[in-house]
């Protein structure tokens, strides 16, 4: 059996932290009780194990206070909590042309509620595909009362501009949330120079944790002006049929993923032992071995080939030469390469990137990506385009 080469990181990292199997049997095995309910042994090791988490991804993004970081189950239940408990109706929302459906598809909702949506054109200047800076400002109305971006497109890999476009909102008060799916663990983000209203992450993509967990890093303020989606019961201020006030709990209604954050607790540590910015550093490395490589092929290059400010992926359309689906079938069954085709939950990104409706083909590399899998990745493109010539 061919040897797979897994550059499908982008939907999902593999592997994962090494020794997260184990982590995740210990806290099963353990029998974890249910937080805040009650003060045997096993429910307060799990509370005093979930409060670790949060001050830990208080150290991976240099944010405070740990009683501001909320689990969900991933980026899009973050941004749905966010997004439908803060617009009301004659509100407008800015964010940007290249959002994944996370943040499309419940602000698109949402329109059924009276809210406007003003999407910030594509710059594909310099060969780099990120949001047009300039025509932030013009855009922004008395009815602009928020404003959702992604840190780092999850179909071309550009990191946007994210401190720019927070200082701007800043001079504007209109509160700034970031979806950090494919920034969370592939690049250092410090939460105190950028100062969002809220930074929505997931554990199984660059933290290397499982999947259903996440959650929001939640300013102050802004917390308290986002009305809870989901209430219940939070094993705190029982006496009360209304939902606490104070945070975490506010949003934290109901059983949490208890093992699943025993398991990104796990992953956090060793991904923080490691060193975010080292794993950035060497994702950078492999991503210029592989456009350096593909260059001078006949492809498209989806979004630009500039390999500056960028995570490790790169989406390429064949459409010239075969259906793209057809690409992807052929990468895995002749060469053992796993990728992701289609349009990637971003209709959106691929309209203002030019490869809408026929998608590309997305090669994501991960912290366990070495340069041999690259070399080879780039040789089978090679001959598949010579096949199809």
């Amino acid at each position: 059996m061919k040897k797979r080469i897994f550059l499908d990181n982008a939907a999902g990292a593999f592997p994962k932290a090494p020794g997260l199997d184990q982590a995740l049997a210990m806290a099963v095995n353990m029998g974890t009780g249910n937080i805040n309910r009650s003060t045997y042994t096993e429910t307060e090791e799990a509370g005093l194990a979930v409060i670790d988490t949060r001050e830990l991804l208080c150290k991976v993004f240099n944010f405070q206070p740990a009683t501001h970081v909320i689990f969900t189950s991933g980026v899009t239940a973050s941004l749905n909590y966010i997004i439908k408990g803060f617009l009301q109706s004659g509100d407008r929302v800015l964010t940007s042309s290249f959002e994944h459906n996370a943040v499309m598809r419940p602000l698109v909702q949402m329109e059924k509620f009276g809210i406007q949506i003003d999407r910030v054109p594509a710059d594909l200047k310099n060969d780099r595909a990120v949001v047009d800076i300039d025509s932030i400002e013009s855009m922004i109305r008395p009815e602009t009362r928020l404003a959702v971006f992604s840190h780092a497109s999850n179909v071309t890999g550009f990191i946007q501009p994210i401190e720019e476009i927070a200082s701007i909102l800043k001079k504007h008060n209109i509160p700034l949330v970031i979806d950090g799916a494919q920034s969370a663990g592939h690049f250092p983000v410090d939460l105190e120079k950028i100062k969002p209203a809220a930074f929505c992450f997931t554990g199984h993509k660059g933290l290397l944790g499982p999947q259903g967990t996440g959650g929001i890093l939640f300013d102050k303020e802004f917390a308290k002006r986002v009305e809870p989606l989901i209430t219940g019961g939070t094993g705190s201020a029982s006496d009360s049929e209304v939902t606490p006030s104070f945070m975490p709990d506010r949003f934290e209604a109901g059983t949490q993923n208890i093992i699943g954050i025993a398991g990104l607790y796990h992953s956090l540590k060793w991904l923080h032992s490691l060193g975010i910015n080292n794993i950035h550093t060497r994702e950078e490395k492999l991503l210029k071995l592989f456009l350096d490589g593909i260059k001078d092929l006949p492809i498209k290059i989806a979004g630009g080939a500039s390999p500056e400010n960028r995570v490790g992926i790169v989406s390429i359309d064949f459409s010239e030469f075969m259906d793209n689906a057809e690409a992807g079938s052929i990468l895995e069954e002749k060469y053992g390469i796993l990728t992701r085709c289609g349009l990637h939950c971003s209709p959106s990104a691929h309209k203002s990137i030019g490869t809408f409706p026929q998608g590309t083909v997305r090669f994501s590399t991960g912290p366990f990506t070495i340069e041999e899998e690259i070399e080879n990745t780039v040789n089978a493109i090679k001959e598949l385009l010579t096949l199809k010539h």
